[in-house]
Parts: structure tokens; sequence; C-alpha cells
């Protein structure tokens, strides 16, 4: 995961995600270089947070609370969002990061 200001949307899902989840573990992919979009582009990420906050919340709910924190983002620059929302507990059992195809609406 890069903190540089030279990925300044990465970093501020890094900030809006640690402020709101608290996560032992957080990962934030750019998977723009899978997608039709310039070189550079950050318009298409995967986070993976682990969190206690998650305890207790369906997938849906932890999804929608990861998209409601990242909701401006939505809005103005990131045009798809893969989240992978783990507890602690499941990330114990099994820390795979799924994989995400490859893009199929155009080509480079």
């Amino acid at each position: 995961m890069s903190t540089t200001t030279a990925n300044p949307i990465e970093k501020l899902i890094q900030t809006k995600l640690e402020s709101a989840f608290n996560p032992s573990f957080l990962e934030i992919i750019n998977e723009s270089y899978k997608h039709n979009v310039p070189k550079g582009a950050e318009s298409h990420f995967k986070v993976v947070v682990v969190s206690p906050e998650f305890e207790g919340k369906s997938l849906i709910q932890r999804h929608r609370a990861v998209n409601q924190t990242l909701s401006d983002e939505l809005k103005n620059s990131i045009h798809a969002l893969s989240i992978q929302a783990m507890t602690p507990e499941q990330w114990e059992k099994d820390s795979t990061i799924s994989k995400t195809p490859n893009c199929l609406g155009g080509h480079k």
C-alpha cells in the first residue's frame, strides 16, 4: 500500500478507513491498471479491511459501512470498489485475499 502524495486517492482511502474502522489489517490495491484507463489512474480499487468493528454485522452491513465511509470518493473519483471486510477471527481462519477478475469492458 503506497502512502505517497503521488497516489492521493489511495492515501485518502487509507486515512478514512483507518479512522472509521481501526483495522488490524488494511490493504488497498489500486486495480486501475486492469481497466481501460490512463496509466497512473486511481479509479478502481480493492480494499481488504479486517476490524473488530465488523463483529456481529452481516456482509452487506460491512460493505455498506465501507461504502458510507468512502461515499464522497465513490461519488467523485472512484469508479469501482471491491470490498473484502472481515473480522479478526475470520481473517485468522483464512487470510486469502480474493482475486478480482480482469475487466471485460475494453482493451488497452
